[in-house]
């Protein structure tokens, strides 16, 4: 079975039109359309010729010039290299990709039978310059901005906005992230690490016509392209934030010095029960990463795991470096949680728009929501459909995702992160 989705919004006008409205002749070279498709079809022949018939019919004649492609591993195995196969359905077209133990498209999830999703855009206006980088690329911390400019194809100073593909098993996606981040202070960078696979060279990765096992794919868009995030962690605050006032590496000695497990059994003993569940089997720490910020809210925390404790020193390990002065808070997750994180983030996000418009998104969600934690298919798709609108959305579960805090971009867990692609205004 197949279903899919189109918008097409006017470049000049800004305004949204469904995919039954036709632009005027020579409108069109104006125009930004996305298309997105997704098939449960279990041949991968017969599965990718669905979403290709989907896609050239929303897209009524026009050739894409982006593409990725999104595929569980049944599909991978199947094709050996499903980006050369997207390639040459669409030769103009800039290809990547990668596989997922779920696959997102044509404003659905597919987590419990095999799936591909193909997403599709034309971007009149837009450079779109791909690259792939592999462990042994990266460059070093003593290496200037321009080293990473060579290896992405774009300047800083081009305002670029990056989509970026990773295996999990074979680069460091953090140093990765680090490195964009210091080269391109500015940019967007949203993405994930493929998933699917349980052991090194078992994910595919897409590029045009290569598929690579290792290192990570992606495209720096410049022009006239702004890609909003949206990174929902699905986590709320319990108790009170409180300043790191001693800490070692990654152990947390003292907050407004007090230990730290003074602080969270006082905590338990005055929760609710349903709280005190959580803590006990969710519990997380986080981050303020904007030091500018006094009263963090809940979107204001990188959330981290706590992952160990030390009873003689009342410290508690977390899953990230800390230094003293960093604000930090106590939160729990579950799937009313997780739920309400996603409105939350999604309703900030709207709010911010002004009279702009979202005209497309991508989707990448952790492997630890889905029916996993809702129990149900479809949950987050649900609520962005809800919320945003049928805009043509792509993506995959990931065993990490890449989104930004506090102006600084991270490899998250359990998260939904979102790139919302539109035109650029007058305010952008």
């Amino acid at each position: 079975m197949i279903s899919c989705s189109i918008l097409l919004v006017h470049q000049a006008a800004g305004n949204q039109a469904s995919s039954s409205d036709v632009a005027p002749t020579g409108e069109s070279e104006l125009i930004m359309h996305w298309a997105s498709s997704i098939s449960t079809t279990s041949a991968v022949d017969a599965a990718l010729a669905e979403c290709e018939q989907a896609i050239r019919a929303q897209l009524a004649g026009i050739e894409p010039d982006f593409v990725l492609v999104f595929a569980s591993m049944s599909f991978h195995y199947q094709a050996g290299s499903l980006g050369a196969q997207v390639s040459r359905m669409f030769p103009g077209a800039t290809v990547i990709g990668c596989t997922g133990a779920g696959v997102i498209g044509g404003g659905k999830e597919v987590e419990s039978s095999p799936a591909i999703s193909i997403t599709a855009a034309k971007l009149p206006g837009v450079n779109i310059s791909a690259f792939h980088i592999g462990e042994s690329d990266l460059p070093s911390s003593d290496d200037p901005p321009n080293a990473w400019e060579g290896i992405v194809g774009a300047s800083s100073d081009s305002d670029p906005h990056f989509i970026v593909l990773a295996d999990p098993f074979s680069i460091n996606t953090e140093d990765l992230l680090s490195g964009l981040d210091f080269a391109f202070p500015l940019a967007a960078k949203v993405g994930g690490l493929a998933s699917g696979g349980s052991q090194p060279g078992s994910n595919g990765i897409y590029l045009g016509e290569t598929s690579f096992r290792d290192g990570a794919v992606g495209v720096a868009l410049t022009g006239n392209v702004v890609v909003d995030t949206v990174v929902a962690q699905g986590c709320r605050p319990i108790g009170e934030s409180m300043r790191v006032t001693s800490a070692a590496s990654n152990m947390l000695l003292l907050v407004d010095d007090t230990p730290p497990l003074e602080v969270l059994q006082e905590l338990f003993q005055h929760a609710s029960e349903r709280d005190q569940r959580l803590m006990q089997r969710n519990l997380f720490m986080g981050i303020g990463m904007d030091p500018l910020i006094e009263n963090a809210r809940a979107g204001d925390f990188l959330i981290r795991n706590i992952v160990g404790s030390d009873s003689s020193r009342g410290g508690i390990a977390v899953g990230a470096q800390l230094r003293e002065g960093q604000m930090v808070q106590f939160h729990v997750r579950d799937a009313d949680t997780s739920s309400g994180d996603l409105r939350s983030a999604l309703a900030g996000y709207l709010r911010g728009l002004g009279n702009r418009n979202a005209v497309a998104a991508l989707m990448f969600q952790c492997t630890g929501r889905g029916q996993y934690l809702y129990g149900e298919e479809g949950h987050d798709m649900g609520i962005f459909n809800e919320m945003v609108g049928s805009l043509p959305v792509g993506g995959f579960f990931c065993n990490g995702e890449i989104g930004p805090v506090a102006g600084a971009t991270y490899l998250h867990g359990y998260t939904s992160s979102f790139a919302m692609f539109r035109e650029r205004a007058a305010a952008d």
